[in-house]
C-alpha cells in the first residue's frame, strides 16, 4: 500500500487512494456524518472529533419521558424539511460508481439519512437504521416519516411556519416555550408509542445487523473510512478489528479520527471532492 502524509500534494494523495483501491479488491467502506454534510445535513462533530451542541437523544429516556418525546417530535417536525429535501452528493454517487465498477466491495454506513440508497449503492448496511421510517413500539407497524410529517403539521399548525437552525438528522433548535402545547403523534392503529426506526444513543444495534456487519468485515481485505471520526464505538470497532487482523486501513476525513494511529493512509480532504476524482482515475487506469 502506498502511504502518504498530511503534507503530501493532493495529486499524490489521490494516486495513493486509487492505488489502495486497485490493490485491495474487497474493500469494506464505512461512512459517517462527514459524508453527508455536503448534502446540507449538519454534522455532529468538529474537526477535533468533539461533539457540538446539546447531548443526543437517549433511547431509554425517549421511551420513559413524555417531555422528551414532545421535544423530540417538535424539533423533528421543524427540522424534517432539511433532511427530506437532501440529495446524494458527489461523494455518495462516487461510492455507488466504485461499487458498480467492482472497485469497492460493500458499504456500512453510520448515517440514517438514506442517501446511499438513493445514490444507487446496493450492498449496504445502515448500521443505525433509517430515519425515513417510523415504527410503533407496541404493534410494530411501520410508516414513512414523510407521511407522519403531514399529521404533525395538521396537529401543530402553530409550528408549521417556524424557522429554526438545522441540526443533525432532521433535528432543529427550538426554544422550550415553543413546545408547551405540542401534540405528540401516536400509532393510528393501536395508539402505541412511535419512534423513528433508528438506533438512539444508549440503545444497541440489533444483533442480526451487527453480526452481518462483522461478517462483512471478516470477509473484506481492507477498510476505507469515509467521513467519520469513529468516536462512536459501533464505528470504531471496525477499524480495531481490521487492524487486529492485519488488514490495511485508509480514510478520507477532514478532521481527526479515533483510529488515526491505526490508519495507514489518510486524506484530510472532503469526500465529495476526493472520491469522484479517484473514481475517474480508476476508470482511466491512471494509477501510479
Amino acid at each position: 500500500m502506498t502511504s502518504t502524509t498530511p503534507a503530501a500534494t493532493p495529486e499524490h494523495t489521490l494516486e495513493s487512494l486509487a492505488d489502495f483501491l486497485d490493490t485491495h479488491r474487497r474493500v469494506l467502506v464505512l461512512t459517517g456524518a462527514g459524508l453527508s454534510t455536503a448534502s446540507g445535513i449538519p454534522g455532529y462533530r468538529d474537526a477535533e472529533g468533539i461533539r457540538r451542541g446539546r447531548p443526543p437523544t437517549e433511547g431509554p429516556e425517549f421511551r420513559r419521558s413524555d417531555a422528551l418525546r414532545r421535544r423530540y417530535w417538535a424539533r423533528s417536525m421543524v427540522g424534517w424539511p432539511v433532511l427530506a429535501e437532501a440529495e446524494p452528493n458527489d461523494g455518495h454517487l462516487a461510492l455507488a460508481r466504485l461499487e458498480h465498477a467492482g472497485r469497492i466491495g460493500r458499504v456500512i454506513t453510520q448515517n440514517v439519512d438514506g442517501l446511499h440508497q438513493r445514490a444507487g449503492t446496493n450492498s449496504l448496511i445502515e448500521l443505525h437504521g433509517n430515519i425515513h421510517t417510523v415504527r410503533c413500539l407496541a404493534c410494530a407497524r411501520r410508516q414513512s416519516r414523510a407521511e407522519l410529517q403531514v399529521r404533525l403539521l395538521r396537529d401543530n399548525p402553530a409550528l408549521a411556519d417556524v424557522l429554526a437552525q438545522p441540526l443533525p438528522d432532521g433535528d432543529a433548535q427550538l426554544e422550550p416555550e415553543s413546545l408547551e402545547h405540542f401534540v405528540v403523534p401516536d400509532c393510528e392503529v393501536c395508539g402505541g408509542m412511535l419512534q423513528p426506526d433508528v438506533v438512539f444513543f444508549g440503545d444497541n444495534v440489533p444483533r442480526d445487523r451487527t453480526e452481518l456487519a462483522l461478517g462483512w468485515m471478516d470477509e473484506a481485505d481492507a477498510l476505507l473510512v469515509v467521513g467519520s471520526s469513529l468516536m462512536v464505538f459501533s464505528g470504531f470497532r471496525f477499524a480495531r478489528l481490521a487492524a487486529a487482523a492485519g488488514k490495511a486501513i485508509a480514510a478520507v476525513n477532514v478532521g481527526r479520527t479515533r483510529a488515526d494511529d491505526l490508519i495507514g493512509l489518510k486524506l484530510a480532504l472532503p469526500a465529495q471532492q476526493v472520491l469522484p476524482q479517484v473514481a475517474r482515475m480508476l476508470d482511466g487506469a491512471e494509477v501510479a
